[in-house]
């Protein structure tokens, strides 16, 4: 960050100046890593001193001040402009961690990540993601403030503010996000469009014709058009008309040169994504005035640039307003302090606990997705910070729990949003939500269709956010709509994401548990994927039901020793027990094991482990309807696995079952076959 000393420097700098400080850092940390990407932060670098300079309320201080403006740099891959940023303006982000840019252990990795750097707000890089994220931390905005501000107190009044080039706008999630963000009129999303007409692969004309400023008047935006992103007037007019348009998000659009600065290489793509070479960062320093050397900055630039007294001020009659707002709205207060800090309610544990308890005692046969609905009906009321929704399924996936409030236009204080068939928007917003902080939010979609949504799930589980993704609908044995909609490999593929806990729950216990799982975990996303069909609610002692939380347990003990072991998750584990009850009955000793969340089962200790499953154990079964991939770590060599890899069939569901074999007369064939 800049030294102390530079803070109370008197300079007289122009904003030529200050950004072509960012042009150099740049280009000298891309040069030194000999990888990155300089076009875009040199091409930007004009934009970006306007709205950091005279916008952009924040403190390098505290880089979790809840009424911070966001900043979001959607086209990732222009990282080190938002580095350079960052340690200009008094992040702890000193220049060392610069000249390490991209380096092993560093603070400025080759993309945002989340976590890693003070002052980056999302990880980016996965082109539109970003931008997704932009629109879930607006939404957040506005329904915490029509919620919470009142009696002229606003104590939630920030903007967020996204960068983003053609490569954003050319993904399908832009649109899905955006469209919704001009449905809802986020007014203070304000989204700046480098369109400077090159990507990788050359001049964009030959391949993205949109009339970009039509397409998002189109979805209820309003447009600046054809702005110079070099002139600091015209810049800085486009920022005060966004900030003008209270009820609908404001882009941008930025008329700029990639690699703004460089004699032979601006506006080519030879300047995407590759260091410029130090000849070239000679000429270009002489062409832009920048006379210093590599990672030099002038104290008088440095003490231009520093954030840190403003932000301390604007932080603090914050501080202010919010303690006035305490002493009129004490109970509103404490509320939003809790829900900003993560902090789940005081009754929050014991409320979830007796659900779980009761619905063993009650025993209801019932799907998991409608299992699911009666989980989210009995904790709504205790948990104000759940956010739900669903991409055009609520019903099918049973994400919309009694009494909640629709977020629609006009009315954005409410805690449901139907999202239409966007799964990859929805869940790039839901991300956003989650990373703004105040809310845990969930979103609904048929398992199969978490293809479409893939990506944002990984770069949640990359980042650590806590979000939540309900996948209904989770089997072959949703029946007739065939193959197109009967996931197969979808829970094994999940799985294979570090960072990500699937839950298959076998009954409405165990997506009561799951669900408490889901919402307690604040350090990584959930995936919880439920049934259509219906399922009986297996009998458990206390202890049982409390070991679910551990992700596998014993279901089934026999009275012998056991001497064969069944696993099974989800509509499975039914059909698990009751070939257990054959084979128990007919003499042999089998133990049935559920095993609702791998992720969790692999997390425990390994007496736990080998208390569940012991390795002198070998004959094993597992049985899931899906692939067997990830399955044979559990039974090794010796076991079976009673799987699908390959697609099914279009059938009432039983039959498909049947069909493919997850019957309890073919689970008792299998472990006779391990046993002999």
């Amino acid at each position: 960050m800049p030294p102390e000393s530079a803070a109370g420097a008197e300079a007289q700098v122009t904003r030529q100046t200050k950004a072509n400080a960012i042009r150099a850092l740049a280009m000298d940390a891309v040069q030194q890593a000999k990888s990155g990407h300089p076009g875009m932060p040199m091409g930007m670098a004009d934009i970006a001193e306007v709205l950091w300079s005279d916008y952009i309320r924040h403190n390098p201080s505290n880089p979790h001040w809840v009424d911070r403006d966001r900043f979001v740099v959607s086209n990732g891959h222009g990282s080190m402009l938002l580095y350079a940023l960052l340690h200009l303006t008094g992040y702890d982000l000193p220049m060392e961690e610069l000249k390490n840019f991209r380096q092993l252990g560093s603070k400025t990795p080759g993309h945002p990540e989340y976590g890693m750097t003070p002052g980056v707000e999302t990880t980016t890089g996965p082109l539109g993601q970003g931008l997704a994220n932009a629109v879930g931390m607006a939404l957040a905005e506005r329904v915490l403030a029509e919620h919470f501000n009142c009696d002229g107190f606003d104590i939630v009044d920030h903007y967020t503010y996204a960068f983003t080039g053609d490569g954003c706008l050319m993904e399908g999630i832009s649109h899905e996000a955006c469209s919704l963000a001009g449905t809802l009129g986020l007014g203070k999303l304000v989204v700046f469009y480098d369109d400077n007409g090159i990507s990788i692969d050359g001049h964009v004309a030959g391949w993205f014709g949109d009339d970009t400023p039509a397409r998002f008047e189109a979805y209820g935006w309003h447009v600046v058009r054809d702005v110079d992103g070099h002139d600091a007037n015209a810049v800085k007019a486009a920022i005060e008309e966004a900030r003008d348009e209270a009820y609908k998000p404001t882009l941008i659009c930025c008329k700029t040169v990639i690699g703004f600065g460089s004699p032979n290489k601006e506006g080519t793509e030879g300047v995407h994504g590759a260091p410029l070479g130090e000849e070239e960062i000679a000429a270009t320093r002489q062409k832009i005035g920048w006379p210093h050397a590599a990672f030099e900055i002038p104290p008088d630039v440095y003490a231009d640039w520093d954030g840190r007294s403003a932000g301390a001020e604007a932080e603090t009659a914050w501080q202010e307003q919010f303690e006035r707002y305490a002493e009129k709205h004490p109970e509103l207060a404490a509320e939003f302090s809790r829900r900003m800090k993560g902090e789940l309610p005081a009754d929050w544990s014991q409320a979830i606990a007796d659900y779980v308890a009761r619905t063993q005692d009650e025993a209801a046969t019932v799907a998991t997705r409608k299992a699911s609905r009666m989980a989210l009906d009995a904790v709504a009321n205790v948990l104000p910070e759940l956010i739900g929704g669903s991409a055009d399924l609520s019903e099918s996936n049973c994400t919309d729990f009694t009494g909640h409030r629709t977020i629609q236009p006009g009315n954005l204080d409410g805690n449901y949003i139907y999202y239409g068939v966007r799964e990859f928007g929805m869940s790039g917003i839901i991300n956003g939500l989650c990373l703004h902080g105040g809310f845990v939010p969930y979103g609904g979609t048929f398992l199969t269709f978490s293809d479409y949504a893939r990506n944002a799930v990984r770069v949640a589980a990359l980042m650590g956010a806590g979000s939540i993704f309900v996948y209904t609908h989770d089997s072959i044995a949703l029946g007739e709509d065939g193959p197109t909609h009967q996931p197969v490999e979808h829970v094994a593929s999940l799985r294979l994401m570090p960072n990500l806990h699937v839950w298959r729950p076998g009954d409405v216990v165990e997506t009561a548990a799951a669900w408490r799982a889901a919402v307690e975990r604040r350090s990584g996303p959930s995936a919880l994927a439920l049934t259509r069909q219906n399922l009986a609610c297996q009998p458990r002692s206390a202890d049982q039901v409390e070991a679910i939380a551990r992700g596998g347990y014993v279901l089934v003990e026999p009275d012998a020793a056991p001497e064969a072991v069944i696993i099974a998750t989800g509509s499975e584990v039914a059909i698990a027990v009751q070939a257990a009850e054959q084979l128990n009955g007919a003499g042999k000793a089998v133990r049935v094991v559920s095993m609702p969340c791998v992720e969790v089962f692999e997390q425990q200790d390994a007496d736990y482990r080998e208390q569940v499953l012991p390795a002198a154990l070998k004959a094993r079964v597992a049985v899931e309807a899906g692939s067997t991939a990830g399955w044979y770590r559990w039974v090794g060599d010796a076991g079976r696995i009673i799987g699908l890899d390959r697609y099914g069939e279009s059938a009432p569901g039983g039959q498909v079952y049947e069909h493919f074999g997850f019957t309890a007369d073919n689970v008792v064939n299998a472990v006779q076959e391990v046993l002999n």
